[in-house]
């Protein structure tokens, strides 16, 4: 059982027979299939071929210079499983290991769709902040975790790393608004909730120094560096392996959306020297985690090479 990538092709006759080849000529190809006449938009032949994940972008590489992507296509979806002995015995004869293969192109589509400021974005960290100020309010562990879980700060801040290790000035540029935009949008909602739920009575506001249970959330120091840095390591890791059950432990470990909640509840009661803990806390994490991304995508890459 073997886990491939299933590349499409739509071709310009004239380029078929050179995409065939290329195929052909790729040890990590299982299984070629040619629908000559198929593509009606663009016309044209389709071209199909299950390639194993050590192979993709040595394959694509050589299709984009054909280019393809200006007269034709290139889809690749990426197929979890696939019980075949030529798949099997491809993915033996591709060099590396799957797990240890990153397809480039695959994951600068993941990042990009992750990075953007959109409403479903703006609506995750919003919501997670709202978390994270109920949690302070109530002190309450449990509901700061679920807005650890909620936050999806992850995703720029992953996208920013890919940016500028590849370079892609796109991309960091999309990652940076997505961020600088996001954070003070959503903490600026939470200061309205606050707002209103001391107006009507639904929280009574005390000190917030006597916390007992979340002030972890504000204690600056070299563990909020270490979890930082650990934190994007291992979110990397996760992107680079589509291990995305990792993910939930990065989440869960750093605290940059209960920092920027936790500021927002300080600055309302007053405790600024709290809030300018909290809005260090977040600043420390996200700056260790795009470093700590960064240095693992660069050494992937030195070792797997576009």
């Amino acid at each position: 059982m073997a886990a491939v990538q299933h590349i499409r092709v739509l071709t310009p006759p004239d380029s078929t027979d050179r995409v065939v080849e290329i195929l052909r000529g790729c040890v990590g190809v299982a299984h070629l299939m040619l629908f000559r006449g198929a593509a009606i938009e663009p016309a044209g032949d389709v071209v199909e071929a299950d390639v194993t994940r050590e192979s993709s972008n040595e394959v694509l590489d050589a299709l984009r210079t054909l280019g393809l992507v200006q007269s034709g296509a290139i889809t690749v979806t990426t197929i979890a499983a696939t019980l075949s002995e030529r798949a099997d015995r491809a993915e033996r004869a591709a060099p590396g290991d799957p797990d240890d293969a990153i397809v480039w192109d695959e994951l600068l589509v993941r990042t990009k769709e992750e990075s953007t400021l959109n409403i479903t974005f703006t609506s995750f960290l919003t919501i997670a902040c709202l978390l994270a100020a109920v949690g302070v309010i109530t002190d309450s562990p449990v509901t700061i975790v679920g807005a650890m879980v909620v936050g999806p700060e992850f995703g720029p801040l992953a996208a920013l790393a890919v940016g500028l290790v590849l370079r892609r000035s796109r991309l960091v540029k999309r990652s940076s608004i997505a961020l600088v935009v996001g954070f003070p949008l959503a903490m600026a909602v939470t200061a309205i909730f606050a707002l209103l739920a001391e107006i009507f009575g639904w929280f009574q506001y005390s000190t917030i120094d006597d916390l007992q249970q979340v002030d972890f959330i504000y204690s600056v120091g070299p563990a909020s560096l270490v979890v930082a840095v650990l934190a994007g390591a291992a979110g990397m890791l996760a992107l680079l392996s589509s291990k995305s059950a990792a993910l939930v432990g990065v989440f869960i470990s750093v605290t940059t959306v209960p920092a920027a909640g936790f500021a927002v509840v300080a600055a309302m009661v007053g405790s600024w020297r709290i809030a300018a803990l909290s809005v260090g806390q977040l600043a420390i994490n996200l700056v260790g985690i795009v470093l700590s991304a960064a240095v693992v995508l660069m050494i992937r890459r030195r070792v797997a090479p576009t």
